[in-house]
């Protein structure tokens, strides 16, 4: 992936599952950008406390959704059975941003190719310290900031089932949804197929 550097938005920025079937649903109705923001604001879809986050968190779920850059891909989200959507919607995320791209295939990626269903706060150690070492953007986030990272990694990996909990010492078999992979495929993004468990 041409990225740029590391960043941290995804504290702020989560999964957001639920707000990216609202968003990706807004899309299918034939809706533009702004009128997908508009209709969220104005409708509080998201069901959000204050107006200027949810302005925010929209935007965040636009750019994941052009991001993916595939109709089929923002319908699947929209109207898929939750497995395949959230699916999609981790692509999206690693697609978005460095830091996911690069955990999901070099740690959970790495350990599928190696059947190591082993899994815990240590893997998520080392790959912080190791990019620390590497990176002079993420040696500069704070202990606080790596700390909710981790957090956010680990709520991920929960929600779309590699996991079992935060707490869990395994990794569990995912089984890569068809559509999904032949977007990876399509696309010529085959590096990211381990991280779904795909080693064919």
């Amino acid at each position: 992936m041409n990225y740029k550097e590391y960043s941290a938005a995804i504290t702020r920025e989560q999964f957001l599952f639920y707000e990216m079937r609202i968003t990706a649903k807004l899309f299918c109705e034939g809706l533009n950008k702004a009128e997908v923001v508009d209709r969220i604001v104005e409708e509080n879809l998201f069901q959000y406390p204050t107006e200027k986050s949810i302005r925010k968190i929209a935007l965040a779920c636009i750019r994941r959704i052009e991001i993916l850059d595939n109709n089929y891909l923002v319908q699947a989200v929209a109207s898929q059975p939750s497995d395949v959507s959230k699916q999609i919607c981790l692509y999206a995320m690693m697609k978005q941003y460095r830091l996911i791209w690069d955990f999901m295939i070099t740690v959970i990626g790495s350990k599928y190719q190696s059947m190591d269903s082993s899994f815990g706060k240590i893997d998520l150690n080392s790959f912080f310290m190791q990019l620390q070492e590497q990176d002079d953007v993420v040696a500069s986030w704070s202990d606080s900031t790596i700390k909710k990272l981790k957090q956010v990694i680990l709520k991920l990996l929960v929600e779309n089932e590699y996991v079992d909990s935060t707490k869990a010492n395994k990794l569990n078999p995912v089984l890569i949804s068809p559509l999904l992979e032949n977007a990876i495929r399509e696309e010529n993004k085959t590096e990211a197929l381990p991280a779904f468990n795909c080693l064919g």
